[in-house]
């Protein structure tokens, strides 16, 4: 989970090609900026296993039926398409859908749809890290992890689900 708006790719580019050498699936809101820098870099690591899924909003902002422009971005290899559109923790918001299918929630960098992302991690108990930017942990409970690297990342998505990773 990350910013729509800006890519992040210090963090993104190389956490892509980690997750895609454990043999996991990635999951995310199927957009631009760190969605894309993710997927882009997950997608490039030859003979990987998993594939990267999107969700996609419904409603754009024009009131059109469809995703919005950007979505999916192209490197998304499974889109789901939804009837939701993009409204933090509102239940009717896909950011549910997308964390409550995810088995681990790596959080970078974002704005108000990541932290609402954040907010419905805590509330549903999914495994999640902040992953850059280390100072929003300061207003979340104590329990929610951070890592300051990729190696960090890498090593609590091995202890949240060692039966999917491979590498």
């Amino acid at each position: 989970m990350g910013a729509g708006a800006r890519t992040h790719e210090d963090l993104a580019v190389p956490l892509g090609r980690r997750l895609a050498l454990l043999g996991v699936h990635l999951l995310t809101g199927a957009g631009t900026g760190v969605m894309t820098s993710v997927s882009r870099a997950f997608a490039g690591v030859p003979g990987r296993a998993g594939l990267v899924i999107g969700v996609l909003p419904l409603v754009r902002e024009d009131g059109g039926v469809g995703s919005p422009a950007g979505y999916p971005n192209p490197w998304v290899e499974v889109p789901i398409r939804t009837h939701l559109g993009k409204l933090g923790t509102d239940p009717f918001s896909r950011n549910h859908v997308n964390v409550l299918t995810s088995d681990v929630v790596v959080a970078l960098p974002g704005s108000s749809g990541t932290a609402s992302e954040v907010a419905l991690a805590i509330e549903y108990g999914r495994p999640l890290v902040l992953f850059g930017d280390l100072d929003r942990a300061r207003d979340l409970p104590h329990t929610v992890a951070t890592a300051a690297s990729v190696d960090e990342v890498i090593a609590f998505v091995r202890r949240a689900i060692p039966r999917a990773c491979r590498g």
